[in-house]
């Protein structure tokens, strides 16, 4: 999930905006996380599918 969508229970604002330090804390926190947590939710899936597609086509060929 993308910190631009979060909203602070702190103060109510978008974590993205960083207007008090529990947002910043989280937005830091969000933005540290590794390669895949910015990704799409849509684009995760479809390189699952992709993935799994591939991997039914090379045991079909060994086979």
């Amino acid at each position: 999930m993308t910190y631009d969508r979060l909203v602070c229970a702190n103060c109510a604002a978008p974590v993205s905006q960083g207007r008090c330090p529990v947002c910043r804390a989280n937005r830091e926190r969000l933005q540290q996380e590794g390669p895949f947590s910015g990704l799409n939710p849509v684009t995760l899936i479809v390189l699952m599918v992709v993935l799994v597609t591939a991997l039914v086509l090379v045991a079909q060929h060994t086979a």
